[in-house]
């Protein structure tokens, strides 16, 4: 009985986990198309892609150099970031929900 809830709990948390990476990958999209652009700075919606990426896109910025020529190169190693935690916490904890089921 406690593995069975123990094996839900894992795979909606594997759901979840995957709900939430793919979001912040298309708001790290988001970021990179809006630096193509002038955006206005005060719109509310700039302003929270702004402060909802720039935390995890400036500790990359600051442990690697990932600028070359002017072209950050940091939304893209969140992208590879994201992917490997999909491909292997977020499948490892559904195969482990399966397991306990």
């Amino acid at each position: 009985m406690i593995m069975a809830i123990l094996g839900y709990f894992l795979g909606a948390l594997a759901t979840v986990l995957n709900i939430v990476l793919t979001l912040y990958m298309w708001i790290i999209i988001a970021r990179a198309v809006l630096s193509w652009v002038s955006p206005d700075p005060y719109n509310p919606i700039v302003r929270f892609i702004y402060s909802i990426t720039e935390p995890v896109l400036s500790q990359i910025r600051r442990r690697l150099p990932v600028s070359f020529s002017g072209i950050d190169f940091s939304p893209i190693v969140v992208f590879l970031v994201i992917i490997f935690l999909q491909n292997f916490v977020v499948n490892y904890l559904a195969h482990l929900a399966q397991r306990l089921l």
